[in-house]
């Protein structure tokens, strides 16, 4: 059974996963203590919060307020997100299974909470593999389709809603592939970003190059 982890990781990076797979993977205490921060959305909007918002979320409290506002006037089931069935749910399905950080009711969809920055648009490929991951989880045990999906960025107060796609099934059924053909060190990546922030770099042996090295200057 895959975990939404290494789903999420290989799809980042499935050399990335390799050295994680070895590696204590303990969650750190402010990560938690952001995604704390999604199960607080009406405190912080009642005004309430701002000592841990000056902590964790990444603009200032009225600036993340006011965002806060906004997602809540974007997104259709916000108040079920502040009020979900089910939080920390365990789902499990057919090809894998992974912690959902909220279940919501009618109809039933899960979403997922990431501490970190959204993109400008949507949400990044390795968290709409994630969110695919587990709304085939979810539907495995509902025996019933689930066809949407949200992760949720408290640092930003942003919640981007995923639509249970067919690109981005296929995206989700190559990861699943990809893990389950690990049995060796993947190949490394070249020359790309994702690897100037990787905590595995120096371990992975991966050169990587400034902009002004590419360019000769």
């Amino acid at each position: 059974m895959l975990a939404f982890s290494d789903l999420r990781e290989a799809t980042y990076c499935p050399r990335k996963l390799y050295y994680a797979r070895r590696a204590d993977r303990t969650v750190p205490d402010e990560v938690e203590a952001v995604r704390e921060l999604a199960h607080r959305y009406d405190e912080v909007l009642d005004g309430d919060c701002d000592d841990e918002l000056a902590t964790l979320a990444a603009p200032p409290p009225p600036v993340y307020r006011e965002q806060l506002r906004c997602t809540a006037e974007r997104c259709p089931r916000f108040d079920a997100l502040c009020e979900p069935a089910d939080r920390d749910v365990l789902l499990t399905g057919r090809d894998c299974r992974g912690i959902a950080g909220k279940v919501l009711a009618g109809p039933p969809e899960p979403s997922l909470v990431s501490p970190g920055k959204p993109p400008e648009n949507g949400v990044w490929e390795p968290h709409s593999v994630w969110a695919v991951a587990a709304a085939k989880a979810l539907a495995w045990e509902r025996e019933s389709p689930v066809e949407r999906a949200y992760v949720e960025y408290p640092a930003h107060g942003v919640v981007r809603t995923v639509d249970i796609t067919a690109r981005r099934t296929a995206a989700y059924r190559r990861a699943v592939r990809t893990v389950e053909g690990i049995d060796g060190p993947p190949p490394r990546l070249r020359d790309s970003a994702k690897c100037e922030s990787c905590e595995y770099a120096d371990t992975c042996g991966v050169k990587t190059r400034s902009l002004s090295s590419l360019l000769g200057l």
